[in-house]
């Protein structure tokens, strides 16, 4: 087995486990009983409804991180030591993890208090207005996240390379699309993995390169790199993504509070359980977290027509192959990629086509 194959197994072996452990505490939270011990400690604390609902989440949450914690150490740390990709330390490692942890706790606490608010309020059909809060959500995210979120984790500045510059520009303007800002930011400060992206919306639309792009990738990989971002924005590929998003959740979510609702009864014969109780809702998540395993290959296949989409974009508007298969070869190398995954685990896992097929369409178009 050759190197970059033995990384990605490990990494989504870990992964499934991980997976496996919360569905776990879930099952055991739901069909052992362990919900209402929980719920009992919460109770104790406070009779306040909303105080309940926020300690028994923080107890919850404190059990799953206790338990995932080891896989997250061992695939983001050791794993990627044992490969040589990671530049940090373990302290370093740790205090970007805690940072994770800190910010999508302030994004979530917030939503979790709306859901249980919709929850309380509007009974079985509180799946409508959360759904509509998730897009909106989105469309939040997507426009704050580049000048709120990211930074917090990266240093971002605007290109200075003006050969590399005016090569932007001048695709940009033949294309005759307005981009925003081109940025750089210090992806090495973690990994020596590279990476490049569109973001944002509105004003906050952007391109990012990392460093580790810049400095390891010559001028017409880097051309070609950029031309792949600009088709993600020539085809609208975050509305898109965020509409299609919208959709799927909401449908999940109308599915689930469906099964919620009938099987609670079920479950929990002897309780008498409403749907807003706190004792209720591993019920709830695990209907969530089995949907989420469903619509995730859906999403993956959505993500790789768009990235087929500006793979193609790329080949037409740079006419560069040789540029666009070196590119691909150099970011399978670096980044650990593998190149020919097995097809059953790249329909159910991979957000982007293989780099096998992604060569294999620049020589064939």
């Amino acid at each position: 087995m050759n190197r970059n194959k033995k990384y990605n197994r490990i990494k989504l072996a870990l992964g499934i486990a991980e997976f496996i452990v919360v569905l776990a505490l879930l099952l055991a939270l739901v069909l052992r009983g362990w919900t209402f011990q929980v719920g009992s400690l919460a109770r104790s604390v406070t009779k306040h409804p909303y105080g309940i609902f926020v300690i028994y989440l923080l107890l919850v949450g404190i059990i799953e991180l206790a338990i995932t914690f080891p896989f997250s150490f061992y695939s983001g740390y050791i794993v990627e030591h044992q490969f040589g990709v990671s530049n940090q330390n373990f302290g370093q490692w740790l205090w970007e993890e805690i940072k994770s942890i800190g910010v999508s706790g302030l994004i979530l606490l917030p939503l979790f208090l709306i859901f249980f608010f919709f929850l309380r309020s509007f009974k079985n059909f509180w799946w409508l207005p959360v759904g509509l809060i998730v897009f909106l959500v989105s469309i939040l995210l997507a426009r704050l996240a580049p000048v709120l979120i990211f930074p917090l984790f990266y240093k971002f500045e605007p290109l200075t390379d003006e050969s590399l510059r005016e090569k932007i520009i001048q695709l940009s303007n033949q294309c005759g699309l307005k981009i925003g800002q081109v940025m750089r930011f210090n992806l090495s400060k973690t990994t020596k993995k590279a990476n490049a992206g569109f973001t944002g919306l509105g004003k906050s639309k952007r391109v990012i390169l990392s460093d580790t792009l810049l400095e390891n990738f010559s001028l017409p990989e880097i051309i070609t790199v950029f031309a792949h971002e600009l088709g993600h924005y020539r085809y609208h590929h975050i509305w898109k993504g965020i509409l299609s998003g919208f959709v799927l959740t909401l449908g999940g979510i109308f599915v689930t509070s469906l099964l919620y609702q009938k099987t609670l009864a079920i479950i929990f014969p002897a309780k008498g359980l409403t749907i807003d109780q706190v004792e209720a809702l591993p019920l709830l998540a695990l209907y969530l977290t089995l949907f989420g395993l469903i619509i995730t290959p859906i999403q993956n296949m959505l993500s790789r027509h768009f990235e087929r989409q500006a793979d193609l974009f790329a080949l037409q508007i740079t006419k560069d192959k040789e540029s666009f298969v070196s590119a691909m070869e150099k970011l399978a190398q670096i980044n650990l990629a593998d190149k020919e995954p097995h097809p059953i685990i790249e329909f159910l896992f991979y957000s982007h086509p293989s780099i096998k097929k992604r060569i294999a369409m620049a020589h064939s178009s």
